[in-house]
C-alpha cells in the first residue's frame, strides 16, 4: 500500500468535511432543521467511497483493461438513461437515482472513469510509434469525444464534457510528447475561446443569449449583473478579498450566511480563503500539488504502460478539475460549476473520484517493494 499517497487523500477528505460543516451548517439548519444535514449526507458517501477504494485497491489493475469495452458501454448507457429517468435538480437533468440508496448518480462521473479505462486500452495498443502519426493521435480521441457531446447535449453539463476531453489530452501529451502538435491544439482552443467571446460580447441583441453567453458577459462584468449571473461570482470575491493572509477564523465566514448560494458546492474555495485566508488557501493547494506529485511518481515506475496510463489519466482529472474550480471562484474563467476534488459537496463526486484513488492504489500495489522503497 502507498501510504504516502493515502495519508494525502484522508487529508484531503478529513479537510473537506471540517469546510463543509463550517460552510453549509447555516443553510442546512435554515432548510433542513439540523445544521449538520449535508455533513452528516457527506460523511456517509466518504464511508462508502473508502470501502469501495480499498476494495478496487485490491483487483489487479489490469482487470481493468480485459473490461475496458464493457466500462465505455456502461458509461454510454447510464448517460442515455438520463433521457427517460433523469431527475432534474435545480433546473439541470443530470441524474438518476438509486432505488434504496439516499443519493443520486450523476452519469458523467461515471463516464470519467469510464473513459480513463477504456482510452488508457485504446493508447497501450497503439503504441508510442502509432500515436506519433495524425492518424493515430485522433483515433483515441474520438470515444472520448463521442462522451463528450451526449453529456454536453444529454445532461446540458458542459463543463464536464471540456473535463473529458481534457482527460484523454492530457494522457496523449503524456504518452507522446509531441509538443509542437498540442502546442497548436492548444492555441486554436484559445483562437475560438476568444472568437466565441467576442462574438458574445459584440452581440446585436445581448437579450437573446442563453445563459452560458451571459456567464461570459457577468464574467467580464461582473458588477454590471450584480442581480443575476454575475452576484455568486461578486460575493466570492469579496469573501476571498475580506479573508486577508491569515483569514477571519474557522466558521466564522460572514459571505456563507446566504450571500454565496450554496456554498459547500462549487464556490467552497472562497470561504476556505475567507476563514482561512491566503495561508489557508496555498495551504490546499499545495496538498493537491502534492497528490498529484505522488500520482506522478506511481506512474514513472508503473509496472507497463497501460498502468502508467490508468494514472495518468486520474492526474489529469483531478488536476483539471482543481484548476477549473479555483479559476471560476477567482473569476479567472466564466462560471462553469465545477466542484473541487474531495471537499466540495457532492456524493457521486467523492464516491467515483476515491474509485480512481482505489486504481491508482492497485497500480502502486503492482509495482515491485524496491522501487516503493526508493520513492519513499
Amino acid at each position: 500500500m502507498d501510504y504516502s499517497l493515502l495519508f494525502i487523500v484522508l487529508f484531503l477528505l478529513s479537510f473537506g468535511l471540517v469546510m463543509l460543516y463550517s460552510t453549509s451548517s447555516y443553510e442546512a439548519a435554515l432548510e433542513y432543521g439540523d445544521s449538520a444535514y449535508f455533513l452528516k449526507r457527506q460523511l456517509v458517501f466518504t464511508l462508502f467511497g473508502l470501502v469501495l477504494m480499498t476494495g478496487v485497491s485490491f483487483i489487479p489493475y489490469t482487470f481493468w483493461k480485459r473490461v475496458s469495452v464493457l466500462a465505455y458501454l456502461v458509461s454510454v448507457g447510464l448517460i442515455v438513461l438520463v433521457i427517460p429517468f433523469g431527475m432534474e435538480v435545480n433546473g439541470a437533468k443530470r441524474w438518476i437515482r438509486i432505488p434504496g440508496l439516499p443519493m443520486q448518480l450523476q452519469p458523467a462521473e461515471v463516464a470519467k472513469i469510464g473513459v480513463i479505462i477504456f482510452s488508457a486500452m485504446i493508447i497501450e495498443k497503439l503504441g508510442r510509434r502509432s500515436l506519433a502519426t495524425i492518424k493515430g493521435f485522433i483515433f483515441p480521441m474520438i470515444p472520448a469525444v463521442i462522451v463528450a457531446v451526449m453529456i454536453w447535449q444529454i445532461t446540458d453539463n458542459l463543463s464536464s464534457a471540456i473535463i473529458v476531453v481534457a482527460i484523454v489530452f492530457g494522457m496523449l501529451f503524456v504518452a507522446c510528447p509531441d509538443y509542437g502538435k498540442f502546442l497548436g491544439i492548444v492555441v486554436t482552443v484559445l483562437v475560438v475561446g476568444a472568437f466565441i467571446v467576442w462574438y458574445t460580447v459584440n452581440s446585436a441583441d445581448t437579450n437573446s443569449l442563453d445563459f452560458r453567453g451571459e456567464r461570459i458577459l457577468a464574467w467580464l462584468d461582473p458588477q454590471a449583473y450584480a442581480g443575476g449571473k454575475g452576484y455568486q461570482t461578486i460575493q466570492a470575491l469579496y469573501a476571498i478579498g475580506s479573508g486577508g493572509v491569515f483569514g477571519k477564523g474557522l466558521g466564522q465566514s460572514m459571505q456563507k450566511l446566504g450571500f454565496i448560494p450554496e456554498a459547500q458546492n462549487d464556490m467552497i474555495f472562497s470561504i476556505i480563503c475567507e476563514e482561512l485566508g491566503l495561508f489557508g488557501a496555498i495551504s490546499i493547494m499545495l496538498m493537491f500539488v502534492l497528490l498529484i506529485w505522488r500520482f506522478m511518481m506511481i506512474a514513472n515506475s508503473a509496472d507497463d504502460f497501460y498502468g502508467a496510463m490508468l494514472v495518468v489519466g486520474v492526474i489529469s482529472h483531478i488536476a483539471v478539475q482543481v484548476i477549473l474550480n479555483i479559476a471560476v471562484v477567482t473569476n479567472t474563467i466564466p462560471n462553469t460549476g465545477v466542484t473541487l476534488p474531495f471537499i466540495s459537496y457532492g456524493g457521486s463526486s467523492v464516491f467515483f473520484l476515491l474509485s480512481e484513488i482505489g486504481i491508482v492504489l492497485s497500480v502502486a500495489r503492482g509495482m515491485r517493494r524496491d522501487e516503493l522503497a526508493l520513492m519513499e
